[in-house]
C-alpha cells in the first residue's frame, strides 16, 4: 500500500512536470508569434539578390515578408525598364502596387529592401512609403546595388518618412544587370552576405 502512494506521488509529480513544459512551451510560441506580427520585412527584388537578403534577414529575426508586385510589372527588358524608370523619376510618377498589406499599424518594426536604381530609390519603394502611414515606427533599409552603393535614395526615405524613426541600412554588392551577370548571392558570396548580416543585425540590438 506504501508502494502504490509512492508511485502515485511519483506519477502526479511527472504530470505537472509535462504539463509545466507544455504551458512553457504554448507560451513561448505565443510570444514568437507576438514578436513576429511586430516585424514587417518588405523587399522589391529584381533579380533575386535583394531578396535573398530579405529572407536572410527573416531567418535570423522572424516576422512576415512580403514581396512588392506591380499592377503593371516592368519590361523583361534592360534597356526598356531603364528608360521607362528614368521616366518615372523626372515626372514623379508612383506606380500602383497589386501587393496590398492588411493591418500595417500592427507592425512596429519595417524593414524595406530594395536594389539602387539609377542612383536612386526605385519609383515602387517609393509607391509604398507614399501609400502607407508609417509615422511613430522604426524603418530599417537594406539594399543591394551594382557597387555604385545606395545613390540618394537614403534621403528619399528620410524625406518621405519624417515621423519614423530609421535606423543605420545594409547595403551589399548585388549583380550588373546591364552586364548580363543577374543572381550573385549564391556559394562564398552568400555566406559572406550571410555573415555581415548577422553583424548589422547584432549592431542593431535586434539579435544576440
Amino acid at each position: 500500500m506504501k508502494n502504490l502512494k509512492q508511485y502515485s506521488f511519483l506519477f502526479c509529480i511527472i504530470l505537472s512536470m509535462f504539463s509545466s513544459c507544455s504551458k512553457a512551451q504554448e507560451n513561448s510560441s505565443e510570444n514568437e508569434t507576438s514578436n513576429n506580427k511586430k516585424v514587417l520585412i518588405v523587399y522589391l527584388s529584381r533579380t533575386k539578390n535583394t531578396k535573398t537578403v530579405a529572407e536572410m534577414i527573416h531567418q535570423n529575426i522572424g516576422g512576415n515578408l512580403v514581396e512588392l508586385e506591380l499592377e503593371n510589372p516592368y519590361p523583361e527588358n534592360y534597356k526598356q525598364i531603364v528608360e521607362q524608370v528614368a521616366k518615372e523619376n523626372e515626372t514623379n510618377f508612383l506606380p500602383k502596387l497589386k501587393t496590398k498589406i492588411e493591418n500595417i499599424q500592427d507592425y512596429d518594426t519595417i524593414f524595406i529592401g530594395y536594389p539602387t536604381w539609377g542612383m536612386q530609390l526605385p519609383p515602387p519603394m517609393k509607391s509604398f512609403l507614399k501609400q502607407y502611414d508609417l509615422s511613430g515606427k522604426t524603418i530599417i533599409p537594406f539594399n543591394t546595388n551594382a557597387g555604385y552603393g545606395l545613390g540618394n535614395s537614403l534621403e528619399t526615405i528620410k524625406e518621405m518618412s519624417q515621423n519614423s524613426k530609421i535606423l543605420k541600412e545594409f547595403s551589399t554588392k548585388g549583380g550588373k544587370e546591364k552586364d548580363g551577370i543577374l543572381f550573385v548571392m549564391e556559394g562564398e558570396k552568400e555566406v559572406q552576405v550571410k555573415d555581415e548580416v548577422k553583424k548589422w543585425l547584432k549592431s542593431l540590438g535586434l539579435i544576440n
